[in-house]
C-alpha cells in the first residue's frame, strides 16, 4: 500500500572556501568595509587623525593596524601639518611578559615592541586586535603601554568581539560583534599573516567552527 508520495532528498551541500568545519562569518570584502567604518569612526571620535598611534597586536592585530593607517591617512589626506604618514602612526605591542598566563604557558615566545619615533607620551593610543574575547590580552597591553609611557588616551579597536569577558574590558570600536558559544573558536585569516591558501579560498576570512581541528585565531584573547 502506497503511503503518498516520495519526499524528494535535497543533495548535499559542498562547504565553500574556508567553510570546512565551520562557517564564514566575514568575507574579504566583509573585512575591507569593516575596517574603513572602524577608520572613520575613529577619525570622528578624535577629530582627526595627526595624534593618534596605532598599535597592533600581534599576531594579526598587526596587519590590521597598518591597514587602518592607511585608511586614515586617505580620510584624512594633508593638512595644514603636512600629509599623514601611516607608517609613523603604526607600531607593534607584544604583550607575552604582561599575561597572567605564563605559569600555564612558560614556553611563550617573546616578540617585539616596535613604537612610532613620536613615542605613546601625550598621544592617543588605539590597541588594534583581531578578536576580542576573556579581555585578557587587552589588560596585558594596558600594563605593557604603562611601561612605554603616558599616553593621554587609550582607545580599543577590534575586527571581532565574540563576547564572554572575563574583565570589564568593552572595545571602542569594533567590526563585527559576533556571538558565539565557549565551545566554538574564531579563526581569522589575513594575507599578510597566512598567505595565499592556494585551494581558492579567499585571503582574507573570518570563520566560526567548532573546537576541534580550528586553526588561525584559536577563539580571541
Amino acid at each position: 500500500m502506497s503511503s503518498g508520495a516520495a519526499v524528494p532528498t535535497p543533495p548535499p551541500t559542498t562547504p565553500g572556501p574556508h567553510a570546512e568545519g565551520g562557517t564564514v562569518v566575514l568575507t574579504a570584502a566583509d573585512i575591507s568595509r569593516a575596517l574603513t567604518r572602524i577608520a572613520h569612526e575613529i577619525v570622528e571620535r578624535n577629530k582627526g587623525a595627526h595624534d593618534l598611534v596605532l598599535l597592533g597586536i600581534p599576531t594579526r592585530g598587526v596587519p590590521l593596524a597598518a591597514r587602518l593607517a592607511e585608511r586614515l591617512v586617505a580620510i584624512e589626506g594633508a593638512s595644514a601639518d603636512g600629509a599623514l604618514d601611516p607608517q609613523a602612526i603604526v607600531g607593534e605591542l607584544d604583550v607575552t611578559m604582561y599575561r597572567d598566563d605564563l605559569h600555564r604557558h612558560p614556553t611563550r615566545t617573546i616578540g617585539a615592541t616596535r613604537l612610532p619615533a613620536s613615542g605613546v607620551d601625550g598621544k592617543v593610543v588605539v590597541l588594534v586586535d583581531d578578536v576580542l574575547y576573556s579581555g585578557r590580552t587587552i589588560r596585558a597591553a594596558l600594563d605593557a603601554i604603562s611601561d612605554l609611557g603616558r599616553p593621554r588616551a587609550v582607545q580599543l579597536a577590534a575586527l571581532v568581539d565574540r563576547g564572554h569577558r572575563e574583565l570589564p574590558i568593552r572595545p571602542d570600536f569594533v567590526g563585527k560583534n559576533l556571538p558565539t558559544s565557549t565551545s566554538e573558536r574564531v579563526s581569522v585569516r589575513l594575507a599578510e599573516v597566512d598567505g595565499d591558501p592556494g585551494d581558492g579560498a579567499p585571503a582574507d576570512a573570518v570563520v566560526i567552527r567548532p573546537a576541534a581541528g580550528a586553526t588561525g585565531t584559536e577563539a580571541g584573547a
